[in-house]
């Protein structure tokens, strides 16, 4: 079996920190102390933009104080709102503000953290600039030649530039190289899309809830497939998310296939409690173990894979005081025809709803719907 760990990482949405005593303050250090608590797995933290709403200092300092709760590496980025004042000077006095932009190799998986607000000129005025495009070229013509899984991560999809020049070099640079994720906020409702070679991921704000409830998504990139799951903060442990093979929805054409034959089932268990046993189920086949990594990150186990439409793979958890959990993905399309691929670098490629998966399709948010983010 493939030894090698997936790349896992939490994304908490846009906060719209205002103060210590607003309720999605009090949602950010409950989904902190929860991911310290019971995804030990996971090997960072991402906030994708939109931290503070105002980009005031005290603002920034509260985000930094809740930080204090993990103890996993956290990676901030930019969005409209932390240029609200015309300068990323208070976003920067935060200790876990790193320089944008940023490359950090994880897991063997490249992953490029953009800043699209700092060379705006505050709101929606986003811009990567010719500067930051050219490293990011050259990030990627890098990843290229040492044949790397690519990672980016930026405030909004590309469409969303204010430079169309600018969105379409951005399109042509992630078509061009192996970035098999774009993770995003901005959105205010979950969402993914699938051009084929790249997956979009946006997961909804933390601090302005238009739909559902609170939580974060759980990333994983599994020599090159993507699995996305949104984790509500009232979500009972344990928490499965398979990581390979990909649902339908997530199989990125250009270079991977509909699993048929042997086939290698991984999942993560998210959960501090030890767990007792991990099956995989095929449609209403009898449930088949999964036996623990060597590092013990996450379940596997080879199935037989067959060659028909309607076919749906559960991975179910039990804990050490009997409580399940259960991810199910579908492995064939409830239809033959092919999709269309618009690779816009938009919404136009979305998935739909997806509720298993905690995407309710709706897109009630200021980017379908025009207001302020």
């Amino acid at each position: 079996m493939n030894s090698s760990s997936p790349l896992l990482f939490a994304h908490i949405g846009d906060l719209h920190i205002t103060n210590a005593t607003s309720q999605n303050y009090l949602d950010f250090l409950s989904i902190l102390v929860q991911l310290d608590n019971e995804c030990s797995q996971v090997d960072f933290l991402v906030l994708p933009g939109d931290n503070a709403d105002d980009s005031r200092p005290d603002q920034y300092a509260l985000l930094s104080t809740a930080l204090r709760l993990v103890t996993k590496p956290v990676y901030t980025i930019t969005g409209d709102h932390d240029m609200a004042s015309g300068s990323l000077a208070a976003f920067y006095s935060m200790p876990a503000a790193q320089p944008l932009p940023l490359s950090a190799m994880v897991k063997g998986v490249r992953c490029l953290f953009l800043d699209m607000c700092g060379t705006g000129t505050g709101g929606p005025d986003f811009r990567l600039g010719d500067e930051q495009l050219n490293w990011l070229a050259n990030q990627l013509a890098l990843s290229a030649e040492q044949q790397e899984t690519v990672a980016l991560f930026m405030h909004t999809y590309p469409v969303d530039c204010t430079d169309v020049q600018e969105t379409q070099r951005l399109n042509q640079l992630i078509a061009d190289h192996p970035v098999v994720l774009v993770d995003m906020g901005h959105t205010h409702y979950n969402e993914l899309a699938n051009d084929g070679h790249t997956i979009f991921a946006a997961t909804r704000s933390t601090g302005q809830i238009e739909e559902g409830p609170v939580g974060y998504s759980l990333v994983s990139i599994d020599q090159g497939t993507v699995s996305w799951r949104f984790k509500t903060l009232h979500d009972a442990f344990p928490f499965v998310l398979i990581t390979t093979p990909a649902d339908y929805r997530l199989v990125r054409e250009d270079d991977q296939t509909r699993p048929v034959g042997l086939t290698l089932v991984r999942a993560v268990v998210f959960g501090k409690h030890p767990i007792s046993r991990v099956t995989c189920q095929l449609n209403q086949d009898d449930p088949v173990p999964m036996v623990a990594s060597a590092d013990g990150t996450l379940w596997e186990v080879e199935l037989i894979i067959p060659n028909t439409n309607f076919l749906s793979l559960t991975v179910e958890a039990v804990d050490d005081r009997g409580r399940p959990g259960r991810h199910t993905i579908d492995l064939a399309a409830p239809f033959a025809s092919g999709v269309t691929r618009h690779k816009a670098g938009s919404d136009a490629d979305s998935v739909g709803d997806w509720p298993q998966n905690g995407i309710l399709g709706t897109q009630l948010g200021p980017n379908r719907n025009g207001g302020p983010s």
